[in-house]
């Protein structure tokens, strides 16, 4: 097996995101019912509570990550030719080089990229036990106006975020392979950092997406043998 794909280990990092100002992130609306909202909040299907989907967070953490290494281009290859170009689109990162630490870990879809299945999982957020069972709002209304410069016609819009103080379990899982020469793990936390610095969500230059994570001790999965995985060791070596 090629030493690059040569899975070694899974790093388990688990805890809670507690909601600090209202947080949107929003399902869409196929139809709009009067006195309906013009932005209602993702929500579960079967018991109508709000998530935060692994989608939204991996690709908040990916974009802030890219500024922060100043990697906010594609390059692309001529199948001719094989000269590489760099263009900065404002689209997904996405390069060539197999040391990238954005595509290794948080992936890309480069065909010419030799670094591997992409390094981070991240799962869908659910409310917490405790929260569920307070029985409290969930979601509010918030109204917001635009207002005519001009005649001070106020056109009013209605959105829904998910109540400050409400608090959603996180779980990110980051694969290990052993040609992984560099910490991963560090990249994974400063992303997370940049989106308390940030903001989750829609609207965040409006007061909303503000969060604060709260990690559990960091553990390998590797170290906590479980029945399946020692089956599958087994079986496998």
């Amino acid at each position: 097996m090629n030493e690059l794909k040569k899975f070694k280990n899974t790093i388990q990092i688990k805890g809670k995101v507690k909601i600090v100002t209202g947080l949107h992130i929003g399902a869409g609306s196929e139809v709009l019912e009067i006195g309906g909202l013009d932005n209602p909040v993702v929500k579960h299907p079967h018991t109508g509570e709000p998530y935060i989907p692994g989608s939204s967070l991996k690709g908040k953490m990916r974009s802030l990550m890219e500024w922060k290494l100043g990697k906010i281009y594609v390059e692309e290859k001529d199948k001719n030719s094989e000269k590489v170009t760099r263009k900065e689109e404002g689209k997904v990162h996405c390069c060539l080089d197999p040391k990238c630490p954005i595509c290794r870990i948080f992936g890309s879809s480069a065909g010419e990229r030799d670094s591997g299945p992409t390094r981070l999982i991240v799962r869908d957020s659910m409310i917490t036990e405790e929260i569920r069972n307070k029985r409290i709002a969930l979601t509010e209304e918030k109204r917001e106006n635009t207002i005519n410069r001009i005649t001070a016609e106020a056109k009013p819009r209605f959105m829904e975020r998910v109540v400050s103080g409400i608090e959603f379990e996180i779980e990110i899982l980051l694969r290990q392979f052993e040609s992984d020469k560099i910490d991963d793990l560090d990249y994974v936390l400063q992303a997370l950092a940049l989106v308390e610095m940030d903001a989750l969500g829609g609207y965040g230059s409006r007061g909303s997406g503000k969060v604060k994570f709260d990690i559990d001790p960091i553990s390998e999965l590797s170290n906590k043998k479980p029945v399946l995985a020692d089956y599958l060791n087994k079986s496998l070596t």
